[in-house]
């Protein structure tokens, strides 16, 4: 599906006023705002919940020049990636005022060699450029990144929960409305309530089950399985890339729901020669999920050895 064509661009806030963040949250981001002064940030979160939105909005709203680059994707050619900073780093904004660098997924970036040279352009351009850095995991960026950076937490406290959720609830009956899909209120409540804060994955969900023209109550059945097909797809393939961006956008911390699923479907999958590996594998795994620091290391962990040693279907 092309980038222009999702729901996720599309519909994407331009301004801070329409993001759905804790009051708090947005009256910091608003300020830098009013202020046309937007520091060096490193905003850390949950999948979804609107980090790249908040940068593009306050860029937006100050008129300021930006590019976007990919810390997952692109921090792999180190080279291309360093030029293509350097480069853009170095010149005069055309519209007058700082450039800005978004650097999203920075937490892929190599803690070796990309996160170091980022961390030498901060000091080397802060004349005229700013750098606003995104993760989900706080710990994978290196501390003289921190440093140089303000960091703010996306967190939402549960006592706020149910009124953004209300929020967002409205917004996505609007985007409905506005692409003429039919929906069931209770069906699209749940679904927002079993995903929230998590707003990529529900829009994308919605997009994907809206294309006989009608939300109903099937999606409930069949996300979960559609969802697994593009996991089990990328382990037959050995997409490792596949595998990791996948885990990262649909286990949102919840793994003990995920292992089980998992167990529940592989045999579906896996060649039956293979199933008792695969259940000593998951077991082990499933015991250390109990002990581990990073939720998300330890299930990539279980699905790379069960990617390399399996028979597939």
């Amino acid at each position: 599906m092309r980038e222009d064509f999702l729901w996720t661009e599309i519909y994407r806030p331009k301004t801070i006023k329409d993001t759905i963040l804790p009051d708090e949250v947005k009256q910091t981001f608003q300020q830098f705002v009013d202020n046309k002064s937007i520091p060096n940030l490193l905003l850390t979160g949950n999948a979804g919940v609107g980090k790249t939105t908040v940068a593009k909005a306050m860029l937006h709203e100050i008129n300021a020049d930006y590019i976007m680059v990919n810390g997952s994707e692109e921090g792999r050619r180190l080279d291309d990636f360093r030029n293509k900073i350097k480069n853009f780093s170095s010149s005069v904004s055309l519209a007058g005022g700082r450039k800005y660098v978004i650097v999203d997924e920075a937490d892929y970036m190599n803690p070796e060699s990309v996160q170091p040279m980022l961390r030498n352009f901060i000091e080397e351009y802060s004349k005229n450029c700013g750098f606003i850095f995104t993760c989900n995991f706080l710990a994978k960026i290196l501390e003289p990144i921190h440093s140089r950076c303000s960091v703010i937490e996306f967190n939402i406290p549960k006592k706020v929960m149910p009124k953004l959720a209300g929020q967002f609830f409205k917004r996505v009956e609007t985007i409905l409305e506005a692409e003429g899909v039919e929906y069931d209120q209770k069906v699209v409540a749940e679904l927002i309530t079993k995903h929230f804060p998590d707003n990529r994955r529900i829009l994308n969900e919605l997009q994907r089950y809206s294309a006989t023209g009608k939300i109903d109550a099937g999606i409930l059945v069949n996300q979960n399985d559609a969802n697994l097909k593009e996991l089990i797809a990328g382990m037959k393939n050995k997409e490792f890339s596949v595998v990791r961006k996948w885990v990262a956008h649909n286990i949102a911390g919840d793994s003990v729901a995920f292992f089980r699923k998992f167990y529940e479907t592989i045999h579906d999958y896996a060649k039956p020669s293979s199933i008792p590996q695969i259940v000593v594998t998951l077991a082990d795994y499933q015991y250390k999920s109990a002990f581990v620091a990073d939720q998300e290391i330890n299930t990539i962990a279980m699905l790379t050895e069960i990617m390399v040693d399996a028979e597939w279907k």
